[in-house]
């Protein structure tokens, strides 16, 4: 689907660069995935997720999930207004 975006550019090129994604699309898809990824792992907690069988283990993540990329820090996102330069 084609739509245009208003996108923080700095805040997108630190994604692009930090996990080698070579196009604006991957990386948009790519946080798409990971938030996604990060509302089912919340689901798991909250359901005592051991008691799931393991395919349903399998389905929380994406089958390129590569667990040393994942972002948990929050990241101080600012506007152009609330920059002080």
């Amino acid at each position: 689907m084609k739509m245009t975006m208003h996108n923080d550019a700095d805040l997108l090129a630190s994604v692009m660069k930090e996990y080698e994604l070579e196009t604006k699309t991957e990386a948009v898809h790519f946080a798409l995935k990971e938030l996604d990824r990060k509302r089912r792992l919340n689901e798991f907690m909250k359901e005592g997720g051991l008691q799931m069988t393991p395919e349903e283990l399998k389905t929380m993540f994406y089958e390129d999930y590569d667990p040393s990329a994942v972002a948990e820090k929050e990241a101080p996102y600012r506007t152009k207004s609330d920059d002080p330069r």
